[in-house]
């Protein structure tokens, strides 16, 4: 039942390992509804430490939505959201943010007249400790400390994503491709338990989804982030994903590895077609 409990509470459901204990992130029988219609209708699932697990589904699935209740956007009609253990779903985008969850959108959202270097910086502001504003004015030794340490954080994460080179460009006047990349390396700039991504190869450049493969493989493995990508791209998906799950109608179709994905004749017929071949 997707995650719903014998009473539809939204319950985890031991025998299903989208919700099972070791998550970090998870969504307990989510349910939304715009008027009359069911944009999701009793989801369940969950991504542990170093995982990347892809969300797939044909347009209208609730790819979006769910995404917007995991990031608090949206708050649920129906179940929950629990990180690390904690029921949030009450919490606001911003207290999420602040405990380790960052989300990229599928519309790019920089701030186009800061240099790429300085979009970085400003990610890291809300951790404070440099004085406020008066030190700003004075330009106070903690503050220009704080300053080199946030810009030195900037430029290593630069050269993570293979972005140092344009470190001093306006992130404006970016093709789409590097743009992208750039709100990636954005939201790692301070560093997150858990990822949400979305529609993060969209615009790219082969060469371009292959960098951005390989980073998010890093940021599993070398930092032990949860990564959780919606993305129309399957081929992208199936090759970088350990799991997948699939949406159809706002329920869940399938989920499990990219080889059971791909030979379930449900998600062949709804979703993958010929991309499933």
């Amino acid at each position: 039942m997707s995650g719903m409990d014998a009473n539809g509470s939204g319950g985890t459901d031991p025998t299903d390992p989208d919700t099972a204990d070791g998550q970090i992130l998870r969504a307990e029988g989510i349910g939304v509804r715009f008027g009359g219609i069911r944009a999701l209708d009793g989801v369940a699932l969950g991504v542990g430490p170093g995982e990347v697990c892809g969300l797939i589904g044909p347009n209208g699935a609730g790819k979006t939505t769910l995404f917007d209740v995991l990031s608090g956007i949206r708050r649920p009609d129906a179940g929950r959201i629990v990180l690390d253990g904690r029921d949030i779903t009450h919490r606001s985008p911003v207290w999420r943010a602040r405990h380790g969850m960052r989300r990229t959108f599928q519309r790019q959202q920089l701030f186009g007249q800061l240099t790429v270097a300085d979009n970085l910086v400003v990610a890291q502001e809300w951790r404070g400790r440099g004085g406020g504003f008066a030190a700003d004015l004075l330009a106070a030794p903690t503050r220009r400390g704080r300053e080199r340490t946030r810009r030195a954080r900037a430029a290593e994460v630069l050269r993570f994503c293979g972005l140092a080179d344009c470190a001093d460009a306006y992130a404006g006047a970016l093709p789409v491709g590097r743009a992208r990349m750039v709100e990636l390396a954005r939201a790692v700039a301070d560093p997150p338990s858990v990822l949400l991504l979305d529609e993060p190869a969209s615009g790219m450049t082969e060469a371009e989804r292959s960098r951005l493969a390989a980073v998010v493989r890093r940021l599993a493995d070398e930092e032990g982030c949860a990564v959780l990508l919606v993305e129309h791209n399957v081929a992208f998906v199936m090759e970088l994903c350990s799991r997948v799950v699939v949406l159809d109608l706002g329920a869940v179709l399938a989920r499990g590895t990219a080889a059971d994905v791909r030979a379930d004749p449900r998600v062949r017929d709804a979703y993958l077609g010929s991309a499933a071949a």
